[in-house]
């Protein structure tokens, strides 16, 4: 049931507030480096999780891509093992390059909660940039199996629906603020 709340919504601000201050935040090069190595750990976890996606990136050895989205930019490799890898010396061109048009950081995440993509530009080697395609829409990670792990089935399975819960949510409050391109919000 979509009901609307009886009491008007205070305006947010402009999405230009929130991005004029996330670009003058400068993170510190080193937080970036390990931020990095971190999203490189969870990919490969769960990649590993998933033998059809290693064979896919395995077929892509040597290949690189980079992804770039305003001022973030990271370089991964397919190694032999089927995972990625960080390249850290940009001397070499990578083989596909996957630039996020959208810089702005409130519109990317709208998007993302009504469940849209958001608007991508890829150049380079077509069969890189299918194989990444597929990963992007076929991997996802199994949070509930990591979490019955360390707390349990039943706290696991708990908490994954509890959060689901929240991301719909979420989404829902998400869909009235910020409504499908073309559209005006409802009151």
């Amino acid at each position: 049931m979509n009901k609307m709340p009886r009491f008007p919504l205070p305006p947010l601000p402009g999405s230009g507030l929130v991005q004029n201050l996330l670009d003058s935040l400068q993170p510190l090069p080193w937080v970036v480096d390990e931020v990095q190595n971190r999203i490189v750990l969870l990919l490969n976890h769960v990649l590993m999780q998933e033998p059809q996606a290693q064979e896919r990136v395995r077929r892509q050895v040597g290949k690189s891509a980079r992804m770039v989205w305003g001022r973030f930019e990271m370089t991964l490799q397919a190694s032999p093992a089927g995972l990625l890898e960080r390249v850290t010396n940009g001397t070499a061109a990578p083989d596909l390059t996957v630039m996020l048009t959208e810089n702005d950081l409130p519109a990317v995440l709208g998007k993302v909660a009504r469940g849209d993509k958001p608007a991508v530009n890829i150049e380079g080697d077509v069969q890189l940039a299918a194989e990444v395609a597929w990963l992007a829409d076929n991997l996802r990670w199994d949070v509930e199996e990591d979490l019955s792990r360390v707390v349990g089935d039943v706290p696991a399975h708990t908490l994954c629906k509890t959060g689901a819960l929240a991301v719909g949510a979420v989404k829902m409050f998400a869909q009235r603020l910020v409504p499908p391109s073309g559209g005006a919000a409802s009151s």
